[in-house]
């Protein structure tokens, strides 16, 4: 079996492929291998032209929208993803974006670095508790209820929660007060965490028009994709202080660039899709990607 890699993978994960198929990793021998392992790569119906032996296409994480799915299931071709295997690490970054953001942790150490004289404790770096504000969920998936309890029992937050399939019960079963629309999210809470998934629905989800809903004191955290929020929509937000600031573990473009305006800001905090960027979780997708192949091909 030849199996298609030309990014990172944990090294046990990468171990166990090698005893078990060749890897490949040259694209212009495409055309000779049975699966791809994808983490970043755009799999469209031009790959799948020139990956004529193609029987299954790996997910390392959670998201198909970088695989032409509609093509894919045309030409027979298995396509599986690993959730919840990074759930955890995920959930725990939602944590520390939200506090470098409510403790001016990231905007402390770029003052500092620049030199910047500052006095102890200048209002400038003023931050805020998070005990009793509201944490609301837009997408309630494994790794927003697990950030969520983190945030209600480690914090003292009250949860508030809004998805298509959330309902009344099983809000109440996770410990979570059901919402009815994002809209209502949006108006009630501290912290707000998107965690949906991209599709046609998603995209731009989080504009102009649903930042406006928002408290000027809320933070807005993004770590599912980039194109769920209108960028340029956040951006005027931030600048003119119609939110309190922002977190991005994801972009429209990535890595981001010095060219995203988001950069400049100090009420924003950037980091480069590291979500599942643990050893634990590379470890744990990593395998599952490989033994899926396995059983698969």
């Amino acid at each position: 079996m030849k199996v298609f890699l030309c990014e990172f993978i944990h090294s046990e994960a990468r171990k166990y492929l090698e005893m078990n198929s060749e890897i490949i990793s040259d694209w212009n021998k495409i055309n000779e291998v049975d699966a791809i392992i994808n983490r970043n790569l755009q799999i469209t119906k031009e790959t799948m032209d020139k990956a004529k032996n193609l029987k299954v296409i790996a997910i390392h994480g959670t998201g198909i929208d970088g695989v032409d799915m509609d093509e894919a299931k045309k030409r027979g071709i298995h396509v599986f993803s690993t959730p919840h295997q990074n759930a955890d690490s995920v959930a725990e970054l939602i944590v520390g974006l939200t506090l470098s953001l409510t403790r001016k942790i990231s905007l402390a150490g770029k003052l500092i670095g620049e030199g910047r004289e500052i006095d102890n404790a200048p209002s400038e770096l003023k931050g805020i508790e998070l005990r009793q504000k509201t944490f609301g969920l837009i997408g309630v998936g494994d790794i927003a209820i697990r950030a969520a309890k983190i945030m209600k029992y480690g914090f003292g937050m009250n949860v508030i929660g809004y998805s298509r399939s959330l309902t009344k019960e099983k809000a109440k079963e996770l410990e979570i007060e059901y919402c009815s629309s994002i809209e209502e999210v949006l108006r009630s809470s501290d912290i707000v965490n998107i965690g949906v998934p991209l599709n046609n629905s998603t995209v731009n989800m989080i504009n102009n028009e649903k930042i406006k809903l928002m408290k000027k004191t809320a933070y807005l955290i993004n770590t599912s994709r980039g194109k769920v929020v209108d960028e340029k929509a956040l951006y005027n937000a931030l600048k003119n202080k119609h939110i309190a600031g922002a977190a991005c573990d994801v972009f429209v473009t990535e890595p981001p660039t010095l060219d995203n305006p988001l950069l400049s800001l100090n009420n924003f905090v950037a980091t480069p899709h590291i979500g599942a960027n643990t050893d634990e979780a590379l470890y744990r997708v990593g395998m599952a990607v490989v033994k899926g192949i396995l059983e698969k091909v």
